[in-house]
């Protein structure tokens, strides 16, 4: 047994150990407002239910290691202290992780990410219209735990409003949870899957920024085939593939036969772009998939 103490290690280095041993662990999928009335929408997996009458909620959102800033979101319910809770299931979990990319104060995540925004019915930020479960808070408390990066700082919201999707209930009107199918952070970039015995990886959002799901071209980002998952990983590159790139790809033998095949119906050219992109994706190549998109522009 090897023994780690918090004083002989970086505040970074301690923090992975702490994360990839309280695991799993439940993500709180935020959105607040700040006083201008900018939204933002950050996930946060220190977090966890502490009553039930008050019900009470409490996400902890830590002060930056690297230069021991706060984030907005902890700004934000300093100056509105309400907040939207949502649980993040496996359907949204590649948009939740291209919310998590630090975008500058004032950038919508929701529209970055590609979610719904829906007016709340208690609170002033908005709720993720594509969430399963979504509870409307008020912030009783902001508790700090220190002063120097990685410290916590806990959000103590009590609920005003729960939303549910019906689909999720069993008969008896009880959440099933293979039907929320709730997807929880582990150590790295590694989570789990509630539903299922499975473990997966999404890879971290880029430092230099994601495009966002809102710059993806409106042909691809309305497509039938694509997942919203599929749209979260083409939205977490910060450039897209070159104009001589694409052409050099397009006349590969897979692309011009497909133009033959399909020259007289334009549609089922795109259908066909989108299921090929689909399988690059499921396979983890991005970059092949965007090239295979882009034929159609």
């Amino acid at each position: 047994m090897k023994t780690f103490y918090p004083k002989e290690h970086t505040s970074l280095e301690f923090y992975g150990l702490l994360q990839g041993a309280v695991a799993p662990r439940p993500i709180a999928f935020v959105s607040t407002i700040d006083r201008a009335g900018n939204v933002n929408l950050s996930p946060f997996s220190f977090f966890n239910l502490f009553s039930s009458q008050p019900p009470i909620l409490i996400f902890s959102p830590l002060r930056r290691m690297r230069n021991n800033t706060t984030k907005d979101t902890l700004e934000n319910v300093l100056e509105v202290p309400e907040a939207v809770i949502h649980v993040v299931h496996y359907g949204m979990v590649e948009q939740m992780s291209l919310a998590s990319t630090e975008y500058d104060k004032g950038v919508n995540e929701f529209e970055k990410a590609g979610f719904t925004a829906v007016k709340s019915h208690e609170v002033k930020p908005p709720r993720i219209l594509e969430a399963h479960v979504a509870f409307e808070c008020k912030v009783n408390e902001v508790k700090a735990l220190g002063d120097s990066g990685g410290a916590g700082n806990l959000v103590i919201c009590e609920v005003l409003a729960a939303h549910v999707n019906e689909d999720i209930l069993d008969e008896a009107g009880v959440i099933d949870p293979r039907k929320l199918d709730a997807v929880a952070r582990l150590g790295g970039n590694w989570y789990s899957r509630a539903s299922g015995d499975s473990l997966f990886q999404i890879p971290k959002p880029l430092r230099n920024l994601g495009i966002g799901i809102d710059q993806i071209p409106e042909a691809i980002r309305n497509s039938t085939i694509l997942s919203g998952n599929n749209l979260g990983r083409l939205g977490n590159v910060e450039t897209l593939p070159t104009r001589d790139q694409i052409e050099e790809f397009g006349r590969g033998a897979e692309i011009q036969e497909m133009r033959v095949r399909f020259q007289h119906d334009m549609d089922s050219m795109l259908d066909h772009l989108h299921l090929l992109a689909k399988e690059a994706l499921d396979e983890g190549d991005v970059h092949r998939a965007w090239l295979i998109l882009l034929q159609a522009t």
